[in-house]
């Protein structure tokens, strides 16, 4: 009888480019190829240390001189709504809920469209065709779910949240929706019905992608209770957002050996095991 382990991802470091959230800064990212039968126990352990999913990678923000960059989960216990959330939850109310597998539809597309036009026309997606956006929607190796949300009546598509599932909660991988309802707040209802279906599906997180303080693009995660980061090695509960300024200092990073070696792996128990 002989295992088959996995084999240890290999790490690599991309070239600095300007910062979408901080200007003025550079970003570099760490990432790993995400792939194989063991594609979902590393995507879980990983997720859990900071890292994000794309596709088939899965990556970190590792910059030379900042670490202002902290991935931000919402602790589903520790969740209570706001009265401004509580608002937002009886407007957008009435919409229906639809969870499909990972298909990109022409309708998804267009929305996607009229979302970037209005919201990030100078962004890094703004010239993403419409084969990139099937790509961005199929081309996962781990549990994922396009979450769409309908207006009953009419049957209008109006926001669509693609969302991984982990062993410890759901990731919101990327939402869109009509930013003509303005009224409706439909990013932060995307949010708040995603602690729902964390809740019925009896798993303790949401994961919300990066917090950056200072980041205007960003401030608006600082506003769910129940909200931690992770900041040197562990998840914490959320300070005061100006206790993390600090984080954008030149020696606030460590090197990227240590950042690799300090890295868990999931176990080695086999994938397979072969008799010849």
């Amino acid at each position: 009888m002989r295992h088959t382990l996995p084999l240890a991802p290999q790490f690599y470091v991309t070239a600095p480019q300007p910062c979408p959230y901080l200007e003025g800064r550079m970003e570099r990212k760490l990432f790993t190829a995400l792939q194989g039968d063991g594609a979902q126990r590393l995507n879980d352990s990983l997720s859990k240390q900071g890292f994000r999913r794309s596709q088939n990678v899965l990556y970190r923000p590792s910059c030379a001189d900042c670490a202002a960059c902290l991935s931000a989960r919402i602790n589903v216990a520790e969740h209570t709504p706001s009265r401004s959330q509580r608002r937002t939850l009886k407007r957008a109310g009435h919409l229906e809920r639809r969870a499909t597998s990972p298909w990109a539809t022409e309708e998804q597309y267009a929305l996607f469209r009229r979302y970037l036009e209005d919201r990030h026309a100078t962004g890094g997606m703004a010239d993403m065709d419409s084969f990139e956006f099937a790509a961005m929607i199929e081309e996962t190796p781990i549990r994922t779910r396009v979450v769409e949300y309908v207006e009953p009546e009419s049957g209008e598509l109006v926001a669509v949240c693609l969302t991984d599932v982990f062993d410890d909660g759901v990731s919101m991988v990327y939402s869109f929706f009509d930013t003509d309802q303005n009224g409706t707040s439909l990013g932060t209802y995307i949010i708040l019905d995603h602690i729902r279906i964390a809740q019925e599906a009896d798993l303790p997180y949401v994961y919300l992608g990066y917090w950056v303080p200072g980041s205007d693009k960003m401030g608006y995660k600082a506003g769910f209770s129940g909200l931690e980061v992770y900041s040197g090695g562990a998840w914490q509960k959320m300070r005061d957002p100006k206790d993390y300024d600090s984080k954008r200092h030149p020696l606030s990073n460590d090197p990227i050996a240590e950042q690799v070696a300090n890295i868990s792996l999931p176990d080695s128990r086999p994938l397979r095991t072969r008799h010849e």
